[in-house]
């Protein structure tokens, strides 16, 4: 399924932005313009990747840079009326196959499938942090191995 998405994500930019780069797009529009470390960070993403990522977004005015209202010397990246567009459409296009998907199950049915998703989103979101440090435990150690792990 999310392959299908990104397909999708894909074709309606015409190929011109990495996949990668709509979780930045989706995280400006879900949490609201902050600076590119915060967004790497919130990414759990290594910032030279988000920074290409958002030069792209920057480039295809899906996002712009602002100056920061609580430091004027910095900015921080938030959405344009032509990014929310985008994300719009591909959010509805999604909703509409996911709509297809599911049209023939009872409510019962539907019911479940929704509590077994927030209860698999909820138990994510409080193991996420775990398993976060645990790969960056991992790749710390990677590199002061010279890049083997035991």
């Amino acid at each position: 399924m999310r392959d299908r998405t990104v397909a999708q994500i894909a074709a309606y930019a015409k190929g011109d932005l990495e996949p990668a780069a709509y979780a930045s797009l989706f995280h400006l529009i879900a949490d609201g313009p902050m600076r590119s470390g915060a967004l790497a960070e919130s990414l759990f993403s290594d910032p030279s990747t988000v920074s290409r990522q958002v030069a792209q977004l920057v480039d295809r005015k899906l996002v712009e840079r602002l100056a920061d209202p609580s430091d004027g010397r910095a900015s921080v990246l938030a959405i344009t009326a032509t990014g929310r567009e985008m994300a719009d459409h591909v959010r509805n296009r999604r909703n509409a196959n996911l709509g297809r998907v599911i049209a023939k199950w009872p409510a019962s049915d539907c019911a479940e499938l929704i509590r077994l998703l927030d209860r698999f989103i909820g138990d994510y979101e409080k193991c996420r942090p775990d398993m976060v440090a645990a790969v960056r435990h991992e790749t710390a150690a990677r590199s002061d191995k010279g890049g083997v792990t035991t």
